[in-house]
Formats: C-alpha cells, structure tokens, sequence
C-alpha cells in the first residue's frame, strides 16, 4: 500500500498541489484546511472542494487545538504536507510521520520566509519568485530544501497575477519532487541562513503611502502588490478621507517639476500625479468615498496643490 499522506492546505496554492497529489495517485488520507473568513476577498478556488470530490475527509480543527493535533495521531499519516497552511503546525506533530513532513513556501528560499511573501517581494521591486519545497521545522521556513521552481515578476504584474503563476509552478513542483518523497530518495540542502530574510503579515493599514520615504517605483510596487483582490494601497487627502490607488504608473524624476512630497499635481496626460520622494506616480484608477474611477471624475483634479497624508 501506497504512504498514507495527510495533508495541510488552504489557498489556490493549496489547491493546485492537492490536486497534484491526486493526478499522481497518492493515498491521502485526510486534508487539514481553514473555515473560509466572509470578511475576506475570496478570489482562489479552495482545497475542500477538491478534497469532498474524491470523498477525502476535511478537517478544519486546527493542528494548533487539541482536537486538531488528536486528529493527526489518529491518521497515523506517513507524511505530512502543508500547502499555504495558515497555522504553524506545532513541533511534536512533525514528528509523527515516518517519512517526514515537508511545506511549500510561496519565494525563494531563504529569502522571504515568513507571511504574505509574494507581495513583500512585489514591494521590494523583486523581479523572481517561486515556491519551494522544504522539510518542516519547529521554526518557520528553515528547514533543508528539496526542489524549487522559479517564476517571473513582470513589471506590470499583479500580487494575483503573480500569485496564479506561482500555483502553477507549486502544481510542477509537486509533480516532480513527490515521488522522491514518497520513496525517501528525494535530497535535502541546508538553507544559507546568513542568507534569510524573514517578513511578518500585513494589515489593511499597512498600505499607507509615505511619499517622503518613496520614490515613483517603490510607491507603483506598493500599488500593484495591494490592488484588488487585496485592500489597496492608500494615501489620506487633507480633509481625513481615504484616497484608495488601484492603478497607477511611475515617472522618473526627470519627467516632473519640483514639489513637497505628496503634492497633487497636473498631468499633461489628462490624469493626475502625486509628487513623490523622487519622481511621481500617475494615478489611473482611484476609490474616494466609496466611488471608484478615473481620478478627474473623482474631482482629484480641483484638488491639484493639496498635500496627500
């Protein structure tokens, strides 16, 4: 009989690899998700529908309560695999499966372990990211890597854009190494930890821009890293009320007049800029007071000279 796997997963990510583990054949005994938040913008397919199609139990006590953790021993898994399982799964439970229990990471590791590491990476300008596959620690994202895939960050790309790649490359990437794990012949590199970087979550607050600290493409990275789905990167307007940016494009420095950082500008474009620490950031499509458009239909143009906050 085939190794019993138990496996942890929640996301698109989540997804694509259970489904991998599914086109390969193996026996997976039981999937360990997450109860949908309502308060959150759920634009992936999850993995419990996957799971309820081939009769897989789901279980969404997390392996962090006791029922959770009781949930596991009784399996008995072989292996345990986490897929974008929000929870850290508690030391004494990777013990459990003889054959080890391994975790996809959404970026190259050791860079960007820790939370939301696709859209750190789109904000500090990377232009690479992946999934990586490695053995699960007590300690998050440290474990030896086994297999890797790289995917592009184009510079017009979305977090969800770039997201639905690296599902792709998760879904490659266990096609590939699973089999090793399976028959233990898989081989296992430390991590360069003199190398790592570690990045916590993020709330919807974190998306203020502080345009005396940005320049034009470090403000456009904040942009495309926090458009839709995810809350949107935001400045505040003189009188308090919340300017959302969902598109935008950078000027280099040589492109605009001087101005305070954070000043509305004219664009001969027919837009409007915001001056930034170096350069400005045109802005193609904004939110203001619940309505979302063109930032001259918006009024943002009888607001030209105004400091943004």
């Amino acid at each position: 009989m085939r190794p019993r796997v138990a496996v942890c997963a929640y996301s698109q990510v989540g997804t694509r690899c259970l489904e991998s583990l599914l086109e390969l054949g193996a026996n997976v005994v039981a999937l360990f998700t997450h109860q949908d938040n309502p308060s959150e913008n759920l634009w992936f397919r999850t993995p419990d529908r996957v799971a309820e199609r081939h009769r897989i139990p789901v279980i969404r006590d997390s392996l962090r309560s006791p029922e959770g953790a009781m949930a596991l021993r009784e399996l008995k898994p072989d292996l345990l695999l986490s897929f974008y399982y929000r929870d850290m799964i508690p030391g004494e439970l990777l013990e459990i499966p003889p054959l080890g229990a391994f975790n996809v990471h959404g970026s190259l590791l050791p860079r960007y372990r820790g939370r939301v590491s696709v859209h750190w990476a789109m904000i500090m300008g990377e232009m690479r990211t992946g999934a990586t596959l490695h053995v699960m620690t007590p300690r998050p994202d440290d474990g030896p890597v086994v297999d890797r895939e790289e995917v592009p960050i184009h510079l017009h790309d979305t977090s969800r854009d770039v997201m639905e790649r690296l599902a792709e490359a998760a879904h490659r990437l266990i096609r590939r190494a699973y089999p090793t794990l399976e028959d233990g012949s898989y081989r296992a590199v430390p991590q360069d930890q003199g190398a790592a970087s570690y990045f916590g979550g993020r709330r919807p607050e974190d998306g203020l821009i502080q345009w005396d600290r940005e320049d034009s493409l470090g403000a456009y990275h904040m942009v495309r890293a926090l458009t839709r789905p995810y809350p949107g990167a935001f400045s505040t307007l003189a009188d308090g009320r919340r300017l959302t940016i969902w598109r935008a494009h950078p000027l280099p420095e040589k492109a605009v007049p001087r101005a305070e950082p954070g000043t509305l500008m004219e664009d001969p474009e027919g837009y409007v800029l915001v001056r930034c620490m170096a350069g400005a950031l045109r802005i193609l499509e904004a939110e203001l007071d619940g309505r979302c458009g063109h930032p001259l239909d918006l009024g943002l143009g009888d607001m030209r000279g105004q400091l943004l906050g």
